[in-house]
């Protein structure tokens, strides 16, 4: 067993005034993603303007965090908000879902989508590779704060958390969490979209592969104490809700090879999309539209 690095959850105070370690962690998430967005805009060979991150990290903030707590609420602790449906909007007090946030960027996207005349899938393809730097973010925010607990553990580097009512010795789930749907889908995601790739297929790849590490992570992890496990003796509701993403995420992927393969090594469905922006602009020639395939 190691000793658990005692870290204040506040990381600033002043006076009445507090910023806690996780809040600075959904930051770091959002600015991360949108520094990294613009790095993809301009190696995009005209698919995306750099200004357009900013607005596009805007709406995928406001789909995390509304999207996030309504998650916590109705999948997490439904019957309290039966008792008091108030409590929905008691952002304060904490409680945020990944499952529900990943619902609220797609609505998110979908509106975004609309304004800005890209499709759905265009947008979530753009968009997979830069999740992981929140979902990192956010799992070192749970461990700092000592909430989101393993299950009571023998291995060596077992920790006991100070708000552990128990005073176990625990697996250390949140860094398992940060490993695997931080750093190792940041970099599976990562070289799979450095290159041209059928549409659907990075989102697709996305949901297989959180999904998956969701899974096998909740084995380690302590079920939420209002739910325990929710089917067989062994079943989380994490696992329960990640399920679908990676049956819908191999579908997509199928889908996207199938119906939309590259053509000469080029994406199709993106010059489609060039070509017809092209059209609407009179001031862009096509000549400009061949550079920008050559880019790719």
């Amino acid at each position: 067993m190691i000793p658990y690095p005692h870290i204040d959850p506040v990381a600033v105070a002043i006076g009445p005034f507090k910023v806690h370690w996780y809040g600075l962690m959904y930051l770091v998430g959002f600015v991360g993603g949108w520094w990294l967005g613009q790095w993809r805009a301009r190696r995009s060979g005209g698919l995306w303007q750099a200004e357009q991150v900013g607005d596009l990290v805007f709406y995928i903030a406001m789909g995390v965090i509304l999207g996030g707590r309504c998650g916590y609420v109705l999948f997490y602790n439904f019957d309290y908000f039966l008792q008091d449906p108030l409590w929905l909007f008691a952002i304060w007090e904490g409680g945020m879902s990944f499952h529900g946030g990943l619902l609220g960027v797609l609505i998110a996207m979908l509106l975004y989508g609309r304004r800005v005349g890209k499709s759905f899938f265009q947008l979530t393809d753009f968009i997979a590779p830069l999740v992981p730097i929140g979902l990192g973010a956010g799992r070192i925010g749970n461990f700092i704060g000592g909430e989101l607990w393993g299950r009571a553990a023998e291995v060596p580097w077992a920790m006991v958390f100070p708000r552990d009512p128990l005073q176990l010795a625990r697996h250390p789930s949140q860094l398992y969490q940060f490993a695997l749907e931080g750093v190792v889908l940041f970099l599976v995601l990562w070289w799979f979209s450095s290159r041209p790739r059928p549409r659907m297929a990075v989102s697709g790849l996305f949901l297989v592969c959180y999904g998956s590490f969701r899974i096998l992570v909740e084995f380690f992890r302590e079920p939420d104490t209002q739910l325990g496990f929710i089917a067989f003796d062994w079943m989380t509701m994490g696992q329960l809700l990640s399920l679908p993403m990676v049956l819908v995420g191999a579908a997509l992927m199928l889908w996207g090879y199938r119906r939309y393969p590259l053509e000469a090594g080029i994406n199709r469905d993106d010059a489609l999309w060039l070509e017809q922006q092209v059209a609407r602009e009179p001031g862009r020639s096509t000549s400009t539209q061949r550079k920008r395939k050559g880019k790719r």
